[in-house]
This record gives structure tokens, C-alpha cells and sequence, in this order.
């Protein structure tokens, strides 16, 4: 074991951040962080590395173990370039490097005293083997392998540090650690501000590093090409899962139904139970109040079963006014470059009415420009972009530009949308979990995670047939990615999107479109097909085991309620529920009779009633499990 810690907790206020979380990260594992925005995740990061201490509990770490931290805000001042800063990682090897060549200077100057020189050539043996087992000859290469993977030219490493960008500080932060090697790395979203063949590389990389990773991450293919470990913290609480994310979803999937089942079961036995006891209570005999009193104590030694904590989700779906015509848009030629340089020339491009294209492609390509461009937000040095007939162009900024920082979130949205009524506008934004006192928070005070839902929301409302989606994913958390997902899986309309969330672009597109040096490559196919057709090999997928027949039966329960409308799906819970009490009532009056002696004077009597009281625990566990998943799709 690195590291070890127990019962971590940490509180501000009345809110509880972390509650009794403990972890032990053994050599070479390689974690996963995961949970809501908000929930915690870089405070724990921050206890582990000694930055934050708990209110509660403890860390341990092993003897000679190095932990490094990469936070997502780097703060860089030096003046020294790229390539120096680095260089100061190895100032050990470089002064074992000057002491040699003194060294050599020194024996060429002792020809004359052999035993001068006897002492300089022991020296000079004993540090040379020190020197090569260190790779003191390959530091050079390893800063410029680690530069170039993590996506900085040649020209931007002699650039001065204090110079750089935040996101490309961050990323020189994570050069610097990686060339570092401590035998723990904690690592706070490592993927921000990387492309994808940054990511690749840098995947790679942590893959092949000798010491153990703990990272938080919202990118589902990092986590499973990574990860072998899962740490989830949700409402406080820390629990860990064996595999990548697929199989962690799994997992968690079925340990939240099972605790859901559990708990719906548990309760209907406690109010069973009550209910026999104040039965009994009523009889007023002695006999039944020691009844009542023996049952009361055994309901209080009861281990209850905790309910699940209930993470609120974004709930909405896009759709399209008005069909466009087949061809939806044509860039003819486009050429457009800023301050001298070219970033693409004579591009052309033809999207059909309901294609889904991804564009990808290195930093500094042009992706953003593209869709500027077809928003109308710039110019084309030369060549045309040409919509189609009839289309209506929805524009997600990655910067959210649309937004007012001086408006509450209620002004911004009904500014956009005047037509709406107050209740239309406050039941939009309950959709994208802006309920209560909520609506009332202004714009400048809301985290990055925030604005991108409310930028989300007013798109979802001008239900427009062709969406430009820049980094649509970026700032969300995971849960939120995944409802973007099928929201956007279920729209009838054109996407064109901007994304390194590889994850979000296997799920959503058809076609991959990659800008390179030469111009631009097509495929067809999500992001393993594009994959699968550049030579690379798929992420890792979760082993999923064959479905058993209740999981079959549930599922289509699901389905056929999905199909339902909103307005139908309340009535069908609220038939559920009169059906639920209606069975719970025949159970009662079931009990009473397989409690009476005159019932079991025949067998046959007996018989019946048990099989009649077996059928209804049959009925109420189904529609318990129909009423659970109505209530999730509601």
C-alpha cells in the first residue's frame, strides 16, 4: 500500500462534503475518481496530497513514497522557456553530466601522476554507472517525447513559461510530473485542454508508469483505457469498484435497484408489521398486547435498509420545429486564417438533412472557426457556406457567449424567450435543475457547470432543425453527458459538434470528419468505427453478463412505459398505486386467515389460502417493480 486513509470527513457549514470516506491505493493501481460536480472530488484530492486537512480521520503514506499533485488551475511565474522549466526536473543528472566532463578534463591533465589519475578514473567509473542507470543520456529526448505527446510545437517550448496560456500551464504542470515519476500521481482531471491525440499519448503513457494514478476525470474513454478501479463519492460517501467505468456503471447500476428493491420491500414489511402490532393493540387482551410488544421490539432491532441517495438529473429532449430540406449545408472552398496564418484552405463539406457529424481534430486546426463560420459569426477569407432550404441553425458556444452575467438565470432565459409564460419559463428551467431560489441566481455566480445547462436550455427551446454543438459536454458531469446523449439520440434534426469527448461522439454521430495538415478525411461510423479505419484499437469494453429472465421482464416493463406519455405515465402510476393498496390490504386479510385456527381444521382450506397468499406476494412484488420504473421515467 502507498497510501491509506480512514474516516475522512470534512464539513463548511451545514454542508456535508465528505462523510467518514476511507481508501487504500495500493503499487501500480490505477484509479478513478468519479461523482456529481460539486460533490467533492478535488477536496479529497487535495486531503490525500496534504493540501487540505479533515475535520475527521487520517492519511497514511508509505516510507519514500513521492506523491504529485496536478490541480486543474496550474500557477506558473517563471520566466525560464518551456523546455527549461522542464529541464529543472533534471538538474541532478546535469550536474552528475558537468561533474564527468570536469572529470575527463581532470584525467587529461594527470597523465603525469598516476595516482592522481588512478583516483579521478574511480570517480569517473563509479559516476558513470550512476549517470547511465539514471538515463542521464536520454533526459533530453524524454522532455521533447513528453512535449510533443502532450501537444507543444517546437516553437511553443521556447516560448517563456509565465507566457503560456491557464490550459497550457496545466499541461506543463502534467509534463513536469510525468517526467518527475513519483510512485503517486493524483490527478485532477488530466484530459482538460489535451486533443484527442494529446489524450492517446498521455493515455499511453499512464498506462506504461511504474507508479500508482488516482485520477478524477468526466472522460468515460480515459477511465476505461486507464482505470482498473473505480472510486465513486456521491452525497459524502466513498465506495470503490473493481474495473474500468463500463463495468463500474454496471455495477452501479444494479447495486442502486437491488438497494431500491430492498428498501421498497423493507418498507412495505415495516408498515405490515405496524400494522399487525396496532391490530393487536386494538384486541386490548393481554395475550395480544404481549404479541404486539414482542413484535415492536424485533422491529426495532431491525437493520434498515438505507434508501438510495437520489441524485438529481437534468431531464429534457430536443426537437425540431419544422423539417429542412434533404441537403441541409455546403462549405464550397473555404479558406480562413487570423493574423497571417492559414488554419484551413479550400475545405468542402456536404451534410444531409439528419446526418450527425463529428469534427476532430488537433488544437489550433480550426474546429470552432468552422462552426463560426457557419453560424455567420465570421467571414470566410474565400469560398461560401451555403444553408439549406428551410433550416433554422441552434448554436451551443463553448464560451456561452449568449449569456448575461448581470441577469438572474429567470431574466436571461425569458429575455431569449419573451413569448413564454412565467410557469412556462420556471417549469424549462426546473428541467435543467434550476428550481426554487434557483431561478434567481445571477448569471455571473454560476459555476461552469450551471451555465452550460441554462446555454442547453435556451437551445432546447428554440427547437431549431440543425444544432452546432461546440464542447457541448464540457463542465457537465457525467450523468448529465449521459441525458445529453439520449437526448440528443432521440433528436430528428442535423448535428454538427465539436467535441474530445470521444465517449459522447461514439454515441451520438454517424460520420467523423478530421481536419488534418492536408485538408479534411471522412468516415462513416461513430468514434470506433473512425478508429477501427485509422488502425487503432477499440476501448476496452466492460464484460457484460448474459440478462437473466427477471432482468429481460423488467427491461420490457421499461420499454413499454417509456412509450408512454407524460400525461399517461402519471395515470399509470396513480393505477399502480391503488393496485398496490388494494393488494396490501388482501395480504393483511390473507394474514388474518392463515392466523385462525378454524382455517387449518382442513387441510384444504389451508392449502388455498396459502396459495392465494403466495399469487398476491407475487402481484405486489411486480407491481412494485412497475411502479419503481415508472416513477424513474417520470
Amino acid at each position: 500500500m502507498v497510501l491509506g486513509a480512514d474516516g475522512l470527513s470534512l464539513s463548511f457549514g451545514a454542508a456535508v462534503i465528505i462523510k467518514e470516506a476511507s481508501i487504500r491505493i495500493r503499487e501500480g493501481a490505477r484509479m478513478g475518481l468519479v461523482g456529481p460536480n460539486g460533490g467533492g472530488k478535488t477536496t479529497l484530492l487535495r486531503i490525500l496530497a496534504g493540501e487540505l486537512s479533515p475535520n475527521a480521520g487520517g492519511v497514511s503514506i508509505a516510507k519514500g513514497v513521492r506523491v504529485g499533485f496536478l490541480s486543474q488551475h496550474a500557477d506558473i511565474q517563471s520566466g525560464l522557456t518551456v523546455t527549461e522549466e522542464l529541464s529543472r526536473v533534471f538538474e541532478p543528472l546535469a550536474a552528475m553530466e558537468a561533474r564527468l566532463r570536469e572529470l575527463e578534463r581532470g584525467m587529461g591533465a594527470s597523465q603525469g601522476d598516476p595516482e592522481a589519475l588512478d583516483r579521478l578514473t574511480g570517480e569517473y567509473a563509479r559516476l558513470t554507472d550512476r549517470f547511465e542507470e539514471a538515463d542521464g543520456y536520454g533526459w533530453p529526448g524524454r522532455i521533447k517525447g513528453t512535449l510533443t505527446g502532450l501537444g507543444f510545437t517546437a516553437e511553443r517550448a521556447a516560448q517563456p513559461s509565465n507566457a503560456l496560456s491557464g490550459g497550457e500551464k496545466t499541461r506543463l504542470c502534467l509534463a513536469r510530473l510525468l517526467l518527475q515519476s513519483p510512485e503517486l500521481l493524483l490527478l485532477d482531471e488530466p484530459t482538460n485542454h489535451l486533443d484527442l491525440n494529446a489524450i492517446l499519448w498521455l493515455e499511453d503513457a499512464l498506462r506504461k508508469y511504474r507508479g500508482a494514478i488516482l485520477a478524477v476525470s468526466h472522460d468515460r474513454y480515459f477511465l476505461n483505457a486507464v482505470c482498473g478501479e473505480i472510486a465513486e463519492l456521491s452525497s459524502g460517501k466513498l465506495s470503490v469498484y473493481r474495473g474500468n467505468y463500463d463495468a463500474f456503471a454496471l455495477q452501479r447500476r444494479e447495486r442502486l435497484e437491488r438497494q431500491s428493491k430492498e428498501y421498497e420491500l423493507q418498507r412495505a414489511e415495516i408498515a405490515r408489521q405496524e400494522a399487525i402490532i396496532a391490530r393487536y393493540r386494538a384486541y386490548n387482551r393481554e395475550k395480544s398486547i404481549r404479541a404486539a410488544e414482542s413484535r415492536e421490539r424485533r422491529l426495532e432491532k431491525l437493520e434498515r435498509v438505507e434508501k438510495p441517495a437520489a441524485e438529481s438529473k437534468i431531464r429534457f429532449r430536443f426537437e425540431a420545429a419544422r423539417r429542412s430540406g434533404d441537403e441541409a449545408l455546403n462549405l464550397e472552398n473555404l479558406t480562413k486564417g487570423f493574423g497571417g496564418r492559414t488554419l484551413f484552405s479550400d475545405l468542402t463539406l456536404r451534410v444531409r438533412s439528419g446526418d450527425r457529424v463529428a469534427i476532430l481534430g488537433a488544437n489550433g486546426t480550426g474546429k470552432s472557426t468552422i462552426l463560426n463560420l457557419i453560424a455567420g459569426r465570421l467571414t470566410p477569407d474565400a469560398g461560401q457556406v451555403r444553408v439549406g432550404a428551410s433550416v433554422d441553425l441552434g448554436y451551443y458556444d463553448q464560451l456561452q457567449s449568449g449569456l448575461h452575467d448581470g441577469k438572474t438565470v429567470m431574466e436571461d432565459l425569458w429575455d431569449d424567450f419573451p413569448k413564454l409564460e412565467p410557469l412556462e419559463v420556471r417549469s424549462a428551467l426546473a428541467l435543467f435543475l434550476f428550481a426554487g431560489e434557483d431561478a434567481f441566481q445571477r448569471v455571473g455566480t454560476l459555476s461552469g457547470g450551471e451555465r452550460g445547462r441554462l446555454a442547453l436550455c435556451k437551445l432546447m427551446l428554440r427547437r431549431d432543425n440543425l444544432l452546432l454543438l461546440d464542447e457541448p459536454t464540457n463542465h457537465l458531469d457525467m450523468d448529465s453527458r449521459e441525458v445529453l446523449e439520449s437526448a440528443l439520440s432521440g433528436y430528428r434534426g442535423t448535428l454538427i459538434m465539436a467535441s474530445h469527448d470521444r465517449y459522447f461522439i461514439n454515441r451520438v454521430a454517424t460520420r467523423v470528419v478530421e481536419l488534418t495538415a492536408e485538408g479534411i478525411a471522412e468516415y462513416d461510423g461513430n468514434y470506433d468505427a473512425y478508429m477501427e479505419r485509422k488502425g487503432r484499437p477499440r476501448e476496452p469494453q466492460a464484460e457484460i453478463p448474459e440478462k437473466t429472465q427477471t432482468e429481460r421482464a423488467r427491461e420490457a416493463r421499461k420499454a413499454r412505459l417509456m412509450e408512454k406519455s407524460e400525461r399517461d405515465l402519471k395515470a399509470r402510476i396513480w393505477q399502480l398505486e391503488q393496485y398496490i393498496v388494494a393488494a396490501e390490504e388482501r395480504r393483511m386479510r390473507l394474514e388474518c386467515d392463515m392466523a385462525d385456527p378454524y382455517v387449518y381444521q382442513s387441510p384444504e382450506r389451508s392449502q388455498e389460502t396459502a396459495r392465494k397468499y403466495a399469487e398476491n406476494e407475487s402481484d405486489l412484488e411486480a407491481l412494485y417493480e412497475e411502479w419503481g420504473i415508472a416513477g424513474e421515467l417520470q
